[in-house]
Order: C-alpha cells, then sequence, then structure tokens
C-alpha cells in the first residue's frame, strides 16, 4: 500500500511538472517571422513577434558580430531563408539561450553602429523589435552629386537666400569696390537635379487596394520610369532618394534632397480612401497654415503618421528640432520656394489631367513633412486612388506608370526651360540663343564686372542690382543687362 501510494505521489508529481514545462512553454513568445530590407547607408531587421519583447542587443569583436538576446521567446521562423544580399550581414545564427530564451548572433561583414527599439500593434503588424544596421560614412544616395557640382549648388543657394534678404531690408546693398573684381569663370553648364521620392516603402507598405497591390510597389515603379526620363533629358539628373524596398524617415527624405543640393523634391504617392469610390490624380504643395480643405487634411495627417510605423515620431511640431527645420515654414513664405512649388504644381497637375481624372483641379496645400524644405521647391503627387478597384488596375499597368512618369516630367521640364538655374546648362543654352542688343552683354574670358561697368558708363552696384548679382562671381557665356546711365 505505502509503494502504490508513493508511487501515485510521484505520478501526481510528474504530472504537475510536466504541466508547468508546457505552461512555461505556453506563455513564452514566439518569433513569427523576421524581415530584412538593405539600403546603400543601413540594414533594417525586423522581428514580428506575439507579445512585447525583452531584447538585449549589444556588439562583440574579433570577428565582428551583433547579439540579439529574447527573453522566454522561441524561433518560429525559417531565418535560413533571409535575403542577406546588399546587407553588412554575412551570415544569421540562432540558439536557445538560459532554457527558455532566444539568441541571434549577425556575423557582419563591416563596421556597424547598431540601434534597436519596439513597436506596438497597429493595423497592419503585430508587436514588433526593430534592429537598425548603420553604416558609418555611407551615403543613403548610390549616386551622390559630385562635390564641384555641389559646391555650384550651394553658391547659387546662398545667392538666393542673400537677394531674399535684400529684398526684405535684411541686407545691405553692397558699396562700390575700390579693385577690380574676379574675372569671368567658365560657365558650369550643370545639370538640374530632381530628388525623386518614391512614398513609404520597407515594412510601411502605405495604402493596399484591394486587389492587394501596395502603394510603396507602384510608386517605385513610377519613380524609376521618371528616373529614366529626367537622365535621358539633355541637362537634368535624377537623385532617387529611396532605390529600393527599405524605409526612410519623412525628415531623412528632405535632408538627402538638401545634401544632394536638388533643384526640386517631388515625392510620389497614391492616395486612398475609407471608400473606393474616391478617384482621381492631386498634386500637394506645402501650406503654412495646413490644409486647404478636409480631404488634403486627412491625406496629410495618414501620410505623416508613416514615420510611426517606421518608429519615429511624426509630430509636426518643430518646437524641439534644429534650426534648419524650425526655419521651414517661415523661409518657405518668405522667399520664392512656395510660389515655385505651385507654379511647378500648376503645370504638372495640367499634364497630369491628360493622362488620369483629376480629384481637385488646382494644386492642393497641405502641411506634408517631406515637403519642408527651406531651399526646395516640392511637390507631392497623388497618381491616383488605390482604394478604386478601376485605379488600382490602371497604377498596376505598366503603360499608365509610364503616362504618369511623362506627365510629371512634362511639367517640370516646361517649367525649367523657362526659368533654368543660372549655372545650369539650360541658362547656358538660352543665352546662347539669345540675341544681344545695346542694353546687353555677353562674357567673355577675362571679364570683370569692374571692367564692363567702366566699358559702359554705369556704377558697379548698379550693374550688378540689375542683373540680381550678390557676389563678384561671372561666367563666360552670361548674358548680363546693362542699365541705362
Amino acid at each position: 500500500m505505502r509503494k502504490d501510494a508513493f508511487g501515485r505521489r510521484l505520478l501526481s508529481a510528474a504530472g504537475l511538472m510536466m504541466a508547468w514545462l508546457v505552461a512555461g512553454v505556453a506563455g513564452a513568445g514566439e518569433v513569427e517571422n523576421v524581415r530584412l530590407w538593405a539600403a546603400p547607408d543601413h540594414a533594417r531587421l525586423v522581428f514580428d513577434l506575439s507579445t512585447a519583447p525583452r531584447a538585449n542587443v549589444f556588439a562583440l569583436d574579433n570577428p565582428r558580430r551583433l547579439v540579439i538576446d529574447l527573453d522566454d521567446s522561441r524561433l518560429e521562423a525559417d531565418v535560413d531563408r533571409l535575403d542577406l544580399a546588399g546587407s553588412a550581414i554575412s551570415r544569421v545564427r540562432t540558439g536557445v539561450r538560459d532554457g527558455n530564451g532566444l539568441r541571434v548572433v549577425l556575423e557582419l561583414e563591416r563596421e556597424v553602429e547598431p540601434r534597436h527599439f519596439t513597436l506596438a500593434p497597429n493595423d497592419q503588424y503585430g508587436h514588433r523589435l526593430v534592429v537598425d544596421l548603420e553604416y558609418p560614412g555611407e551615403s543613403a544616395v548610390e549616386d551622390p552629386i559630385d562635390p564641384i557640382e555641389a559646391m555650384i549648388r550651394e553658391q547659387e543657394i546662398a545667392a538666393n537666400r542673400a537677394r531674399v534678404g535684400a529684398g526684405s531690408g535684411g541686407a545691405e546693398v553692397a558699396s562700390e569696390p575700390a579693385v577690380a573684381l574676379q574675372q569671368a569663370q567658365p560657365h558650369p553648364r550643370r545639370d538640374i537635379i530632381i530628388a525623386i521620392d518614391p512614398g513609404h516603402g520597407g515594412e510601411d507598405p502605405g495604402a493596399i487596394g484591394p486587389g492587394g497591390t501596395r502603394e510603396k510597389d507602384v510608386v517605385m515603379e513610377i519613380a524609376r520610369r521618371l528616373q529614366t526620363l529626367v537622365n535621358e533629358a539633355e541637362g537634368f539628373r535624377a537623385v532617387m532618394i529611396r532605390d529600393g524596398d527599405y524605409y526612410i524617415g519623412l525628415r531623412q527624405r528632405t535632408r538627402i534632397a538638401r545634401e544632394q543640393k536638388a533643384d526640386f523634391f517631388v515625392s510620389i504617392h497614391a492616395d486612398a480612401f475609407n471608400s473606393p469610390r474616391p478617384n482621381g490624380s492631386s498634386v500637394y504643395a506645402l501650406s503654412q497654415r495646413g490644409a486647404t480643405s478636409e480631404t488634403a487634411q486627412w491625406l496629410a495627417a495618414s501620410e505623416n503618421r508613416a514615420d510611426l510605423i517606421g518608429g519615429v515620431d511624426g509630430n509636426l511640431s518643430l518646437e524641439d528640432k534644429d534650426e534648419v527645420l524650425r526655419g521651414v515654414l517661415l523661409d518657405l513664405t518668405m522667399t520664392a520656394t512656395l510660389n515655385d512649388s505651385l507654379t511647378i504644381g500648376g503645370q504638372v497637375l495640367d499634364q497630369l489631367g491628360q493622362v488620369n481624372r483629376l480629384h481637385k483641379s488646382r494644386v492642393e496645400q497641405a502641411g506634408f513633412m517631406v515637403l519642408k524644405s527651406p531651399d526646395i521647391p516640392s511637390l507631392l503627387i497623388e497618381t491616383g486612388f488605390i482604394s478604386n478597384p478601376d485605379e488600382e488596375r490602371r497604377l498596376r499597368d505598366a503603360s499608365h506608370q509610364q503616362s504618369v512618369a511623362r506627365a510629371i516630367f512634362g511639367g517640370l521640364r516646361d517649367h525649367f526651360r523657362r526659368n533654368p538655374p543660372p549655372a545650369s546648362l539650360l541658362a547656358w543654352q538660352r543665352d546662347q540663343n539669345r540675341s544681344t542688343d545695346g542694353n546687353e552683354y555677353r562674357i567673355q574670358p577675362g571679364d570683370t564686372l569692374s571692367e564692363i561697368a567702366a566699358r559702359h558708363g554705369v556704377p558697379v552696384a548698379q550693374l550688378k542690382q540689375a542683373n540680381e548679382l550678390n557676389g563678384d562671381v561671372i561666367r563666360v557665356g552670361q548674358l548680363i543687362r546693362i542699365p541705362r546711365s
């Protein structure tokens, strides 16, 4: 009897132990999926989890590794299927840690600066752990602007700022120089830089149509077609803000455009609404006071919230930001940038109206974060409503994508042919085709402003004012007006 009783108690204890073990396993979090996106300057690894993660991430040397420890977690995803091409990761190893934890080891081919954060569930995803591997010294753009072109463009930007400041009483008129000014330099004949921003990307698919079409995919196709058109046009060059399926923060997109000294920034999206009925294309420029319609106001909020998907604060407040961002709205209203955006937007809208119905017949204005650059005219283009079944089908069609890209570039090209930046090839070609009369003079090698002024009997200051010159640099082939004395 005693042995039987002891045996029953032993079996009962074993059963309780087994139940406790099963309960412990059942309570562990699951890594349901692992996703990787490789960008030129970083890689992003996202773990999809069934519960909120408790993670520890640290680096090891000799050899380079990044270790990701997840407490009370087990791996249900197949990490061997990750495409590591283009990333700093050469291999991914996993193992059990401390009995009920998970260890993921990334073997690295280069130096990285890691950071990680967790994200709460939203409409698209559950719990996530995001691990970013940033590459020190790398550019986000695969083919960055030439340093000499960047310097020329920076001089133009500085001259525009000075001209705006002088016009608003913020700068003094230059006094008459006592010595000969700088000799004429060869005309740079630089390309006009168009920054093309395909919206969303990576773990942010954007809107999803009723047929499953993802916004990030169709806008990338249109953006690449636009890139080809820009690069094929003489005097233009495209810079892709995002050239693959990875995420870039909204503020970083405008920062990249500024770093690349873009003359124009265009962000491409596909609209969506909670009803399948709305359709048509729209063009948006920045408005200091926000949206000009309820639709624009709702859309601005939804697009800006994309940064929350990417793990970045999407708040529009600039109170705690750097000087450039704090001054964006003021600069846009104090200079010609916003006016240029609206002018170009109108031309793009006219072109889009020839290939698609227009949702709005005028350029709308809203507080899109990607439009907030002080020096660069910018537009956000909604190519159509991906939530409308008919337009979803059209947005997937290669022929329609090409027509939309042509319409966008057609508007940009027409504007810059009429208003080319002074140092651009288009400006040089325009000046070569213009005849000169007694009131104009084409700069020759060795010319200086002081010599030209003396030759025509006008003060240097008056000559500079008539041609909106804020410095002493003049270019061979440049056409300047000679004011009547």
